[in-house]
């Protein structure tokens, strides 16, 4: 009786864990614009993430865009560590951020952002709706602080 206990508190713990994680996500607005139109056509930026040398980064660290401009970032993990690719507001990174510290292990396969693997390549497909400056990073707890963002400006 009590293993069963157990069994079904760690299940209903897990559970409440996947909802809270999946609702953060679906109530997620967009603050760098929209997902992209497949039909559509867009200029391909590609993004390398390394980990080596004792330094985390992305290359290009900067990139430039017009509003309306729609962008097909093909991200690639040259490192040996996961590595994510989040595009936000620097205060949206920053709330999602603090959330990843809680569940660090969380994966992202969402519009704006997604979770790459070592040697492994991603696509995320964007069309920047609003001017400002946008954050790409990863959110992985220690990534971000180690370097690992760059800056979208849109005009």
């Amino acid at each position: 009786m009590m293993k069963s206990n157990l069994t079904a508190a760690g299940i209903a713990l897990f559970l409440g864990a996947a909802i809270f994680a999946a609702a953060a996500h679906e109530s997620e607005h967009f603050s760098a614009g929209e997902p992209g139109n497949p039909k559509k056509a867009a200029r391909t930026v590609t993004v390398v993430m390394r980990d080596d040398d004792g330094k985390m980064q992305f290359a290009p660290d900067r990139v430039a865009v017009k509003k309306g401009e729609q962008i097909r970032f093909i991200i690639q993990n040259k490192g040996v560590l996961k590595h994510e690719f989040t595009l936000a507001s620097v205060q949206d990174n920053n709330k999602h951020a603090e959330l990843m510290k809680k569940y660090p292990d969380m994966e992202h396969d969402d519009p704006n952002a997604k979770s790459v693997d070592p040697g492994k390549t991603s696509e995320i497909l964007w069309r920047f709706t609003k001017t400002g400056t946008f954050e790409f990073a990863c959110l992985i707890p220690g990534h971000r602080e180690a370097g690992m963002h760059g800056t979208i400006t849109v005009k």
